[in-house]
C-alpha cells in the first residue's frame, strides 16, 4: 500500500508535466527513429491478468511509469520508431527518444555494418553477384573492457554473423558507434542463425544458433536442398560455395548439420580481441536463448521452433560452461485439460550424465551421424511403435518417430540429439516457440515467453501429439503468453535455482479465437491487419526484467498479430501494461534487455529487425527502408 501510494501521487504529478503534449513529434532524428508520440492515453484494459505474481506489498520497492504510446495508425507513424516520450523514475521525470547506434548497411572505415563474410573473412555474395548485408539483426550486448564500451550484435541468418563495434559514451550518456569488425567464427565451423542472447555474469556474450538441420534428413539427402534444409542453403556460401552449382557430396563434405545448434559465448580481451566457443556440453537445439542465473551455475535454455524441450545446465564449475549436467522439464499440468491459463508443476530428467565440451565435439569431428545414434522404425497410424521402441514427436522433419537408443550413446544423444532423446526419456517436448526468459531476483521468479500457445502445446493436436505423451493441455492462444516460474532450492539437483511450477502471467487477446471470433469491425483503424487486440501484447519474444522496479520488459515478435510491433513495460505489483515503443512496417522488435548502470546511466536496448520484411512488404518506398536499428530507449538514470 505504502508504494502505491507513492506512485499515485507521483503519477498525478506525471500526468499534470504531461498535459497538453499528445502528439509530441520529438526531434524526429536521422531516419526518423528519434521521434515520440506523445502521451496520447492508453488503449483499452491492455489485457493484463491482474497483478499474477507479486510477492507482497515492499515499502522499498522504486517506481518506474512510462508515457504510453498509442498503437500507429497513420501510414507516418507506421513507418517510424516510436517510444514513450517521458519515464517516472522514482520521484524524477525523465525525458526519452529513441538513438539509432546504427543501421545494417552503416560504413564505419572498410567495414560495412551487418555484411556476411565467408570463413576466409571475404564477403558473402549472392546470387546476382552483390554482398549480403544481413538486415536481421537481433540482440546487442554492451561490454565494458578495458576502460572501453564494446558492443555486440548479432545478425540472425545463414550464413550468420556478429559484429563488434567499439562505443563512446558523452556526458549526457548519448552512445555512439565508432567503429565495428565482424567477428571471426571459422573456428567453429561457422554461424548459424544467432537469435536471442543474454550477458552473462562474468561479462560475456552469450548468443545462440537457432533451428539447425536435422542430421537424419542430411545423412539421407539426395538433394543440396535436403543436406542443408530447403530454406537454408545459403550457409554453403559460408564455404564459398554456390547452391545452384554445388554437388550434393560436395555440400555433405562441408555441412555438418552436428556443428550447429548450441549456446555461443564471445568473450571480448582489452584491447578488443574476441575469442568465440561453441558450448556443446549444453545440448543442441533450436536455440532461442542460454540465460544463467546468479549461482553463475544453472542455466536455463528455450528453444523456438515446434514441439521442442525446455533444458536447464548445471555447470560443474561457476562461470565455465564447458562442463557439467543438462536436463530437461517435464510437464505436469495442474489446471483442468483446455484452460486457458494453464497451470503445471515441473520435474527435471538428466539427460546422459556429465559432459565436457570437448568430449562432445570429438564426437562431431569423428563425423557421428544420426544412424550411429537411434535405430528407427515405422510409427502405425495411431501414433503406436513396433517391440523395442518408443515414440517421440519433436521439432525434426519426421516430426513422429519410433526410436530405439544404440549401446552406449547416451552421451551422442544427449547433447547432439537432444530434443529426442528428452522425449525419449519421458521429458516434455510439446513447447511451442518458446522464447525470451528472464529473472526477478528478488522475487525468486523465472519468466518465459511463448510467442505462440499452439500445436503441441493444446490438448491432443492430431499431428503434434501424435507418438507422444499430451503432456501440455492447454486452450489454444494464437496471441502467445508470458508465463511466471517459481525458483527454489532442489538438494538432488543441487542448485538454489530450479524451477518447481509454473503458471500464466500475461496472455495476448486473440481476435481470430475460432471459439470466440471478435474481430475488429470495419472502419476501425486496426481492422483487417491485427488478429490480436492491440490494447495487449501479442506473440512476445524478448524479455527483460528492470531490478528493484518490479517491472518486466516484453518485446514482440509479431506478424499477422500485429500489423506494428510493440515493446510493453508491464508493473507486477499494479498490473499495469503500458506501450513503450513501437517499429515500422514488417518489423520485429529484438534485443530487449536492461542495462541498468553503464557508467552512470541505465539503458534499454531495443533493435528493429528486417523492416517490411514479414508483412507490408509493398508499403516500402525507398529501398533504405529496409535497413535494420541497432539502438536503445534511454539515456536514463543508474538504476541499480
Amino acid at each position: 500500500m505504502i508504494r502505491q501510494t507513492i506512485a499515485s501521487a507521483l503519477l498525478a504529478t506525471m500526468a499534470l508535466a504531461c498535459a497538453g503534449e499528445d502528439g509530441k513529434d520529438g526531434s524526429n532524428g536521422t531516419d526518423g527513429t528519434d521521434g515520440a508520440d506523445g502521451t496520447n492515453g492508453q488503449n483499452g484494459t491492455n489485457g493484463q491478468n491482474g497483478s499474477n505474481g507479486s510477492n507482497g506489498t515492499d515499502a522499498t520497492l522504486k517506481v518506474l511509469s512510462f508515457s504510453p504510446v498509442t498503437a500507429p495508425v497513420t501510414d507516418a507513424d507506421k513507418r517510424r520508431v516510436l517510444v514513450s516520450s517521458e519515464a517516472l523514475v522514482n520521484n524524477s521525470l525523465v525525458g526519452l527518444q529513441y538513438t539509432t547506434v546504427a543501421r545494417s548497411g552503416d560504413t564505419f572505415g572498410t567495414a560495412v555494418f551487418g555484411r556476411i563474410v565467408d570463413n576466409t573473412g571475404m564477403p558473402v555474395r549472392q546470387q546476382d553477384g552483390s554482398e549480403f548485408v544481413s538486415p536481421s539483426n537481433d540482440f546487442s550486448s554492451i561490454l565494458d573492457v578495458g576502460n572501453q564500451l564494446y558492443e555486440i550484435t548479432q545478425f540472425e541468418t545463414q550464413p550468420g554473423a556478429m559484429y563488434i563495434s567499439q562505443l563512446t559514451q558523452s556526458a549526457t550518456g548519448v552512445l555512439s558507434m565508432t567503429s565495428t569488425r565482424p567477428v571471426d567464427f571459422s573456428s567453429v565451423n561457422g554461424l548459424w542463425n544467432p537469435c536471442a542472447s543474454s550477458v552473462t555474469p562474468w561479462s560475456t556474450h552469450l548468443g545462440s544458433e537457432e533451428y539447425p538441420q536435422d542430421a537424419r534428413q542430411t545423412e539421407t539427402a539426395t538433394t543440396v536442398a535436403q543436406v542443408t534444409g530447403s530454406s537454408n542453403v545459403n550457409m554453403l556460401r559460408y564455404f564459398r560455395l554456390d547452391p545452384a552449382t554445388v554437388t550434393v557430396a560436395a555440400a555433405k563434405a562441408a555441412f555438418k548439420p552436428y556443428h550447429y545448434g548450441y549456446p555461443v559465448e564471445v568473450s571480448v580481451a582489452s584491447g578488443g580481441a574476441t575469442s568465440v566457443k561453441k558450448h556443446y556440453a549444453m545440448g543442441r537445439g533450436a536455440i532461442e536463448l542460454a540465460y544463467v542465473m546468479p549461482d553463475r551455475k544453472t542455466v536455463y535454455i528455450t528453444s523456438d521452433g515446434t514441439n521442442n524441450a525446455f533444458t536447464m545446465f548445471i555447470a560443474k564449475t561457476a562461470g565455465d560452461l564447458s562442463e557439467g549436467r543438462l536436463y530437461a522439464a517435464r510437464w505436469f499440468q495442474t489446471s483442468p485439460a483446455g484452460a486457458p491459463n494453464g497451470s503445471a508443476d515441473l520435474y527435471w530428467i538428466e539427460l546422459g550424465g556429465n559432459a565436457k565440451n570437448a568430449d562432445v565435439k570429438a564426437l562431431v569431428d569423428g563425423g557421428i551421424t544420426f544412424s550411429q545414434i537411434f535405430d528407427t522404425a515405422t510409427m502405425a497410424p495411431d501414433g503406436t511403435c513396433p517391440a523395442g521402441f518408443k515414440g517421440v514427436n519433436t521439432d525434426s522433419v519426421t516430426r513422429a518417430e519410433c526410436l530405439s537408443l544404440k549401446t552406449g550413446m547416451e552421451l551422442a544423444a544427449s547433447r547432439l540429439e537432444t530434443r529426442r532423446y528428452a522425449a525419449y526419456l519421458g521429458a516434455t517436448t510439446e513447447f511451442r516457440k518458446m522464447e525470451g526468459i528472464t529473472y526477478d531476483a528478488a522475487g525468486h521468479r523465472l519468466y518465459v515467453a511463448f510467442s505462440e500457445v499452439n500445436n503441441g502445446m493444446v490438448n491432443g493436436h492430431a499431428t503434434r501429439d501424435l507418438g507422444g505423451p499430451n503432456h501440455i493441455r492447454l486452450a489454444e492462444n494464437g496471441c502467445g503468453a508470458v508465463y511466471e516460474l517459481t525458483i527454489g532450492k532442489d538438494v538432488v539437483i543441487g542448485t538454489d535455482y530450479v524451477a518447481s511450477d509454473t503458471k500464466a502471467l500475461l496472455e495476448g487477446i486473440w481476435l481470430q479465437d475460432p471459439a470466440n471470433m471478435n474481430p475488429y469491425p470495419a472502419g476501425s483503424p486496426y481492422a483487417g491487419k491485427n488478429e490480436c487486440a492491440v490494447s495487449a501484447m501479442a506473440a512476445p519474444d524478448n524479455l527483460s526484467f528492470v531490478p528493484g522496479y518490479r517491472t518486466l520488459l516484453i518485446g514482440e515478435d509479431a506478424g499477422s498479430e500485429h500489423q506494428n510491433d510493440a515493446v510493453w513495460a508491464y508493473d507486477l505489483e499494479t498490473g499495469r501494461l503500458d506501450r513503450i515503443m513501437t517499429t515500422p512496417y514488417g518489423a520485429e522488435s529484438t534485443g530487449v534487455y536492461f542495462y541498468s548502470n553503464i557508467r552512470g546511466r541505465a539503458y534499454i536496448k531495443a533493435n528493429v529487425q528486417h523492416p517490411f520484411g514479414e508483412t507490408d512488404q509493398t508499403m516500402m518506398m525507398d529501398p533504405t527502408e529496409l535497413r535494420s536499428y541497432t539502438g536503445y530507449i534511454g539515456p536514463l538514470p543508474a538504476m541499480n
